[in-house]
C-alpha cells in the first residue's frame, strides 16, 4: 500500500464528520493538480509549482476564478480517487467520504494556469509560435532565435516548463534568452496543453509518456527534430531541460532518445521509470518511490551527460529524487568513474556540487544540492513564477555544463 496515499485518505474510524471528509478531498484535490493547498515558502521564492500528480496553483482557491468541472475531468478524478487505488482502501473510506467523492459536480475549481506574460526581446530576435503534429498528438510551441544568430548558431535548448507554467512564464523567470543572446544558441518551449493535463503538467508519471515513439516523448523528440532541422543544428549540439513535471520529462526524453539529446538538465525533477501512475507518483514525490537506477531499459549503455539542481528544503518533490537521477546518470556500462565533491556559497547560500567523470575525463553527471532552496528554479528572475533569486544561477550552470561539451571538440 502507498504510505502517501494512506494519509491522504486515512479517517478516525466511523466518527469521522463531513467537514473532515471534505477538507481530506480537498486536500486529494490539489495532489491531483486540481486546487490549491496551503503556500509553501522559500527564503525569497514564490509558492513552489507542484509536480504533474499535484500541480499547485499560483494562488488560493478564494482569489481564484472557480469554474465547473468538466466531465472528463471529474471522470478521470473520480478514476483516480476510487478504480486507481486498491480495492480494499477504497471500501474502508468512510461514508461521508464515499458520498463528497460520488458528489464531485458540486465541488467548484479555481481555474489552473500561470497568466500570459509579454517577453520583451531585443532588436533583431524573434519569438516564434507555432504546433508540432504528429502520430503520437500535438503540442504548441514557442521559438527563440537570438539577434546574434545570423553570426552562427552553436547549438539547441528544449526547455520543458513545471505545472501551471507556460512558455512565456518560464522564459521569464529562467531567462534563459539572454543567455540565447550571448551563446547564439536557439530555445523551444514546448507548451502542455491543458486537455492532456489539468494543471499544464508532462505527464512523467503515465506508462505511456515513458516510452520511445510513444505519447509525449514522441512528440517532443519530433518537435525537436523539426527545429533542429530548420537551423541546421546536430544531435551533439542539442539538449534538454526542465523543471519539475518537465524536469522528469527530460530525464524521460535522455532516456528514450539519445540519439536526439546529448545532455540533460533536470532540475527539481525524478527519475525515470519513477512512477507508473498517479499513487506511484504520490510516494515518488514524497521520496517513497523505488530507486530505479541500475534497473531502466538501456541501462548497461553509456548514460547521457546530466546537470542536476535541486534544493535541499523541497517539500514538493523530495530531494532523495535528485540523488537517484544523479545514481542513473553513472550507471552505465562500466560503471567507471571519478567523483569529486566540492563545496561553496553564493549571496550567503551554501551548495554541494558533486562531479563525475569518465575515464577519458568527461563530465558525465554535474549534481547541485542547494540549501535553503525550496522547489523553484534555483537564481531565476522574479519576473516569472516559480523562481528563487538567491542562487546559485541554474541557467548559468546548465548553459555552461552543455556547451562545454562543444568547446571540447
Amino acid at each position: 500500500m502507498i504510505n502517501v496515499t494512506k494519509r491522504l485518505l486515512r479517517l478516525p474510524g466511523n466518527a469521522a464528520s463531513s467537514s473532515g471528509a471534505r477538507d481530506l478531498v480537498t486536500r486529494t484535490l490539489a495532489q491531483h493538480g486540481l486546487m490549491a493547498p496551503p503556500a509553501e515558502s522559500s527564503h525569497g521564492s514564490s509558492t513552489p509549482p507542484s509536480d504533474s500528480s499535484q500541480g499547485l496553483l499560483k494562488g488560493s482557491a478564494s482569489d481564484t476564478q472557480r469554474e465547473p468541472l468538466s466531465d472528463s475531468l471529474r471522470g478521470s478524478l473520480s478514476g483516480s480517487l476510487r478504480g486507481s487505488m486498491p480495492g480494499s482502501l477504497s471500501d474502508s473510506m468512510p461514508e461521508s467520504m464515499r458520498g463528497l467523492v460520488g458528489n464531485l459536480p458540486e465541488f467548484g475549481l479555481p481555474s489552473a494556469n500561470a497568466s500570459r506574460r509579454h517577453v520583451q526581446i531585443p532588436e533583431g530576435a524573434e519569438f516564434r509560435q507555432d504546433i508540432h503534429a504528429c502520430a503520437a498528438g500535438s503540442r504548441a510551441y514557442r521559438t527563440y532565435i537570438s539577434s546574434t544568430a545570423d553570426q552562427g548558431l552553436t547549438g539547441l535548448i528544449v526547455m520543458l516548463h513545471g505545472c501551471t507554467q507556460n512558455p512565456e512564464d518560464f522564459a521569464i523567470g529562467t531567462d534563459m534568452n539572454a543567455w540565447a543572446e550571448k551563446g547564439r544558441f536557439v530555445v523551444v518551449y514546448p507548451q502542455q496543453s491543458r486537455g492532456d493535463n489539468a494543471q499544464s503538467c508532462w505527464n512523467w508519471f503515465s506508462r505511456a509518456d515513458q516510452q520511445r515513439d510513444r505519447g509525449e516523448p514522441a512528440i517532443l523528440a519530433g518537435m525537436t527534430r523539426k527545429v533542429m532541422a530548420e537551423h541546421g543544428v546536430l544531435p551533439q549540439h542539442t539538449f534538454v531541460a526542465g523543471l519539475s513535471a518537465g524536469a522528469a520529462m527530460a530525464v524521460i526524453l535522455g532516456e528514450t532518445y539519445p540519439d536526439v539529446f546529448a545532455a540533460v538538465g533536470a532540475h527539481s525533477g525524478l527519475p525515470f521509470g519513477a512512477a507508473r501512475d498517479v499513487p506511484s507518483a504520490f510516494a515518488a514525490m514524497a521520496g517513497n518511490g523505488t530507486d530505479t537506477a541500475g534497473n531502466v531499459p538501456g541501462a548497461r549503455r553509456p548514460r547521457v551527460p546530466t546537470i542536476v539542481f535541486h534544493g535541499a528544503a523541497d517539500t514538493t518533490v523530495h530531494p532523495s529524487n535528485g540523488d537517484r537521477i544523479a545514481r542513473q546518470a553513472v550507471c552505465g556500462e562500466s560503471q567507471q568513474s571519478v567523483m569529486r565533491e566540492l563545496r561553496g556559497s553564493v549571496s550567503g547560500r551554501a551548495y554541494t556540487r558533486q562531479l563525475s567523470s569518465g575515464v577519458d575525463g568527461s563530465c558525465e553527471l554535474e549534481y547541485w544540492m542547494v540549501d535553503g532552496l525550496g522547489h523553484a528554479w534555483s537564481g531565476g528572475q522574479p519576473g516569472g513564477s516559480y523562481t528563487d533569486g538567491k542562487g546559485p544561477d541554474a541557467s548559468a550552470e546548465m548553459v555552461r555544463f552543455f556547451f562545454e561539451r562543444n568547446a571540447a571538440e
